[in-house]
């Protein structure tokens, strides 16, 4: 470690110490904490990302990283489609120096995730992503945490607070409500919803899975452009995460994914139960603040007030970020992380 990131890390954890004294005495918010570690954890920003630990669950090898207190609340975040833990780079440091342990896995199908059979079938239904989700705490051996997600991660988050609410004490969902009716085909949306699918559409094909195998970066990068259309991100920013597109099982999971939700692919036949319960769109009662970019490119708008309240019965805030996409982690990181502050100082 140079001497300079040996200089910042003392800071910081001269901040972590003394964050309850310096709010104390100063009369700032969380938010207002959080706000003031801003430059220097942007300073600090790596350039080479860590290397992954890795831990086995029953069916995959969950490659993950980690840091803040180990003996801290743990909190996970997971990531969407098509990204990587890189994702949460902004977001954990503020959780660390609150004394959080901030955990950040790869999802089946990226980077260091890997199946541990290599014959089972690579799917990607979301019962099985709300399932890994329990499956890496368990291998953890953690009974309780919290979460933010967004995209994938975000549906795998509502699946674990609506299926096991004594196992989530609070939660950041970052695009809504994202539990699927699997079992009963949806009616045709408005035509600008539709066009914004288009990716879904495509991989419902044939072209589209060779078009993802052989132009994976291509498209995915079409899709941060285009859904997060005000965030200027550079070359090293995309291609520091498009290496997790390079694992073998992305583009099958990618594809199960999008055809399972469509009808075109059959699920695995141990989550059944788990999917017709999720077609009922059971409510969520842990905890909830949910945040919208306010110019995502794939939902559009976000849906009304009221039915949000309607399904998150415990829903402590409800925000739309304004010229911010679907990347809202990697656009605006501050908001996530002081909303999972503010929720885990008002709960236990």
């Amino acid at each position: 470690m140079t001497e300079c990131g040996s200089e910042t890390d003392r800071v910081l954890e001269e901040l972590r110490l003394n964050r309850r004294a310096f709010i104390r005495q100063t009369g700032l918010s969380s938010a207002a904490f959080i706000s003031t570690l801003t430059g220097i954890r942007r300073s600090r920003r790596q350039s080479v990302p860590n290397a992954p630990r890795l831990i086995e669950t029953p069916t995959l090898t969950i490659g993950f990283e980690e840091t803040g207190d180990p003996a801290g609340f743990p909190i996970v975040l997971l990531h969407g489609f098509p990204d990587d833990v890189r994702a949460w780079n902004d977001v954990t440091p503020p959780l660390a120096i609150a004394g959080y342990r901030v955990l950040v896995p790869y999802l089946r199908g990226y980077g260091a995730t890997h199946f541990r059979n290599s014959a089972a079938p690579r799917m990607a239904e979301q019962a099985a992503l709300g399932q890994d989700l329990n499956d890496f705490a368990d291998a953890l051996g953690i009974t309780r945490f919290a979460i933010a997600g967004y995209d994938w991660g975000g549906r795998a988050a509502c699946i674990a607070s609506a299926l096991h609410p004594d196992r989530v004490r609070a939660a950041v969902f970052i695009g809504g409500y994202l539990i699927q009716n699997t079992i009963t085909p949806s009616p045709p949306a408005a035509p600008e919803a539709e066009r914004a699918l288009w990716y879904q559409w495509y991989f419902n094909t044939e072209r589209g899975r060779a078009g993802l195998s052989q132009n994976r970066r291509g498209i995915c990068r079409l899709l941060w452009e285009t859904w997060s259309p005000g965030w200027p991100f550079n070359d090293e920013t995309f291609n520091r995460t498009a290496a997790s597109f390079d694992n073998p099982d992305f583009v099958d999971v990618v594809i199960h994914s999008y055809r399972h939700r469509n009808g075109n692919a059959q699920g695995e036949a141990r989550f059944e139960a788990t999917e017709q319960q999720l077609a009922k769109r059971p409510k969520i009662h842990v905890p909830s603040i949910v945040l919208y970019g306010g110019s995502d490119g794939v939902s559009l708008k976000p849906p009304a007030e009221s039915i949000d309240r309607e399904l998150f019965t415990s829903l402590a805030g409800r925000e739309v970020i304004p010229n911010a996409g679907h990347f809202l982690p990697r656009e605006n990181p501050d908001v996530v992380s002081s909303a999972l502050l503010k929720l885990l100082e008002n709960t236990k």
